[in-house]
């Protein structure tokens, strides 16, 4: 199991609770559990992130060639947007999926994250996809995993290289990231392997039974079988895994702590390597920034896994 440069991971409420048993949140009660999860309300400053995000994501799109909802669906949702690399391609492409508990939220407020991305050559896309509780979570997998399918099929299309597309996502799209990685795409029919070349979740959810008992359910209506069918560590992966990054930030929750420490294991019984990176300094929004940032580590592996660091 790789982990983060400890110059660059930290403390915080969450460095000291690593444990990879995936039964440890029963003995927390429901209250418990949504302090753990219910990131917002963990983070006083969430309206000034949210606020920030949204200006930057609209100076993105003033500056940034782009085009905006394109559709790979017939639903309203079934939207997406590309920002294309500025020096041309065919390029290699982040496909990046937003997150907010898969009940609120869409990808403009994270347009913001294609700068640093498109400036060094590669092309990002932002699918969007219908919210809980208007549709279902496995209505969702459904659509994040056609949506994917619509950016490598159309990838030449926009300037993209099918043979080098990479997926991310925060929070929910950390979910929604470790589900296509467990998709079948034998359907496909790529002629460069696996079409998923690399994933880095941030601050992922990949066991979602404890969410069940808090009151995000309201919204989820998860049964114990939704739950299950929806955890990405309840589903094989590749014979060929590519490289995963689980990220999360070290001032986030013991619980979000846990749940990458669950995929790491889970990618890592698999055969396959995960970097499970502690990003010190950073809750669950701010760790968006570091991202964003090409000088910071955490913004530097995503660029080396693409291959534009």
């Amino acid at each position: 199991m790789a982990g983060g440069d400890p110059g660059e991971a930290g403390g915080g409420p969450g460095a000291g609770c690593m444990t990879g048993d995936r039964n440890a949140y029963r003995r927390y009660d429901a209250a418990f559990l949504n302090a753990q999860y219910i990131a917002r309300d963990a983070v006083p400053a969430f309206g000034a992130y949210a606020k920030r995000w949204q200006e930057l994501s609209a100076k993105a799109v003033e500056d940034l060639p782009c085009q905006l909802d394109i559709a790979y669906g017939d639903s309203a949702a079934e939207k997406l947007d590309i920002f294309p690399a500025l020096d041309g391609g065919p390029a290699p492409v982040l496909v990046f999926y937003h997150g907010g508990y898969w009940r609120s939220t869409d990808k403009s407020w994270y347009r913001f994250l294609a700068r640093p991305f498109v400036e060094r050559g590669v092309t990002v896309v932002f699918p969007d996809y219908g919210l809980c509780p208007s549709v279902t979570m496995d209505t969702i997998a459904d659509q994040c995993r056609r949506s994917f399918e619509w950016v490598w099929r159309n990838a030449a299309s926009f300037g993209g290289d099918e043979a080098r597309v990479f997926v991310s996502g925060h929070s929910a799209g950390g979910q929604i990231a470790g589900m296509l990685l467990a998709a079948d795409w034998s359907g496909l029919g790529s002629v460069s392997g696996f079409p998923i070349k690399g994933v880095t979740a941030v601050s992922g959810l990949f066991d979602l039974a404890p969410l069940r008992l808090t009151s995000l359910n309201e919204d989820l209506g998860m049964d114990e079988a939704a739950a299950r069918r929806n955890s990405p560590i309840d589903h094989p992966l590749p014979a060929k895994i590519p490289p995963v990054v689980a990220a999360v930030g070290a001032l986030e929750s013991d619980e979000f702590h846990r749940q990458s420490r669950l995929y790491a294991d889970h990618v890592e019984a698999a055969g396959g390597d995960c970097v499970l990176l502690d990003v010190a300094g950073h809750h669950h929004y701010s760790i968006l920034d570091a991202m964003a940032n090409p000088r910071h580590p955490f913004g530097k592996m995503v660029l080396e896994q693409i291959g534009a660091a």
